[in-house]
């Protein structure tokens, strides 16, 4: 069976924020919602500092605390290991956003699709935005449209720097498999409990 996972490599991203822009475009999230995000994290004294850039998302876990909370059953767990949301379901209790310890969801308050990013809304808002339902929960999906497709996820194609790589979890040959395994390939907040489907790689 299938598990998708990602690894992100610390040793490559460059902050650019190549990845947060490309899943706003690909998914057209509402404001306030950015799925795919980088952290800064400054460490040492000057003038010997260093800056690390950490890319974040859900992390679609194996044991996800977010479909176990879920009261109505919106929260769920693909056959592949994708945690998804359906709005249909979702009554915007936020138990989700509760439970889970990555902040990794979002909730869009009743109004705020009402006006776009600026003042008036474009086409491109309102065709994306009528995926989204006010009142409810929304995620990182690892674009499930596109992996379905054999496509890989937005912020996979668009980096520029290959810091983000997708694959299976469960082939043992397959590119996520081979850097967890060769590069100690770590978990983020282990002591949770959750066993995340994103894995971090640091320098070689």
């Amino acid at each position: 069976m299938t598990r998708w996972g990602m690894v992100l490599d610390l040793a490559r991203c460059i902050g650019c924020n190549a990845c947060t822009v490309a899943c706003k475009i690909e998914n057209g999230t509402p404001p306030d919602a950015y799925w795919a995000r980088v952290y800064t994290e400054e460490t040492g004294t000057y003038p010997d500092t260093k800056t690390t850039y950490v890319p974040a998302l859900c992390n679609h876990c194996e044991d996800a605390p977010c479909v176990t909370v879920c009261p109505t059953k919106a929260s769920y767990k693909r056959d592949d290991g994708i945690v998804m949301i359906d709005q249909n379901l979702c009554i915007g209790c936020r138990a989700c956003m509760t439970a889970c310890p990555y902040a990794a969801r979002f909730y869009l308050r009743k109004g705020a699709l009402e006006a776009g990013y600026h003042t008036e809304r474009t086409d491109f808002e309102d065709v994306k935005w009528a995926l989204f339902q006010e009142g409810t929960v929304n995620k990182c999906t690892f674009c499930a449209h596109r992996v379905d497709k054999g496509l890989e996820p937005a912020c996979v194609i668009t980096c520029p720097t290959d810091a983000r790589i997708f694959g299976d979890l469960e082939d043992e040959s397959s590119n996520v498999s081979v850097l967890i395994r060769e590069r100690n390939g770590k978990q983020p907040l282990p002591e949770a409990g959750t066993n995340p489907s994103v894995y971090y790689v640091e320098q070689r």
